[in-house]
Parts: structure tokens; C-alpha cells; sequence
């Protein structure tokens, strides 16, 4: 995998502004922070980012995916202000469960998910190299 940073760019805290890589593409859905039954443990945003974020690697499991092929990601937040103020917290639960930051990233602040309980929705892409 390539990171892409433009000269004169400073680096993103967090995140890549692009990747570049080759291999046999992978996508996740929108993972939620319920369990495998569709169980919410927590109403917490850092607890529901951490079954999301498990929720991911087990599907990339199912595509011979590991963390370390993920490229993409968008996150949905249903409150910037709660995302910011955890973001030290989501920081460590990422690279525990990811690892690495080095995906392109894309955060967004939404009204509302389709399941009421869910505070967060994270969409992957993962490349597997050839």
C-alpha cells in the first residue's frame, strides 16, 4: 500500500488523504455497534465504536481479509461534538482492533441511523494483495 500525501501537505492526525494498492477488492457494509444476534450492548459511542470496529474484522475475516488491507473507511456519527470529544478513546480502540492508520478516511455527521440504538455506522474497503 502507497500512502498518498501531496509535497507541501501536512500530514492528516489519524487518517491518509489517499492510498493506492492492487489486489482483490473486499467491501463491508455499514457495521453497527450491535453483536453477531443484533444485540446493543451499550448506548456508549466509544462501546459501540469497539463492536463496529469487530463487527468489520469479522467480515473481513470472511473475505481472507485482515485489518492491515483495509484502504477505505466512512464513518457516520450521530453527534460530531460526542465523536471529537472521544476521539482519544476511538484512537486507542482503532489501533487495538486495526491497527494502523494509514486508510483514507472519511467522517460524517448524520441526523440519525437506521437502527434508533446506533450512534455510529462504519463502512470498509479493504484491498488483499495479488
Amino acid at each position: 500500500m502507497q500512502v498518498l500525501l501531496p509535497p507541501g501537505w501536512p500530514r492528516p492526525k489519524g487518517y491518509a488523504n489517499g492510498v493506492a494498492v492492487q489486489g482483490r477488492m473486499v467491501f463491508v457494509a455499514g457495521m453497527i455497534g450491535w453483536d453477531e444476534q443484533g444485540v446493543f450492548h451499550t448506548g456508549d459511542l466509544v462501546g459501540q465504536v469497539r463492536q463496529a470496529l469487530m463487527n468489520i474484522v469479522a467480515v473481513l475475516a470472511e473475505g481472507g481479509a485482515r485489518p492491515e488491507h483495509i484502504v477505505r473507511m466512512t464513518w457516520y456519527v450521530t453527534s460530531k461534538r460526542d465523536y471529537l470529544e472521544a476521539a482519544p478513546e476511538i484512537g486507542k480502540i482503532f489501533r487495538e482492533i486495526i491497527g494502523h492508520f494509514g486508510v483514507a478516511m472519511t467522517a460524517v455527521e448524520v441526523s440519525a441511523l437506521i437502527e434508533d440504538q446506533a450512534r455510529v455506522e462504519i463502512e470498509v474497503t479493504a484491498v488483499v494483495p495479488d
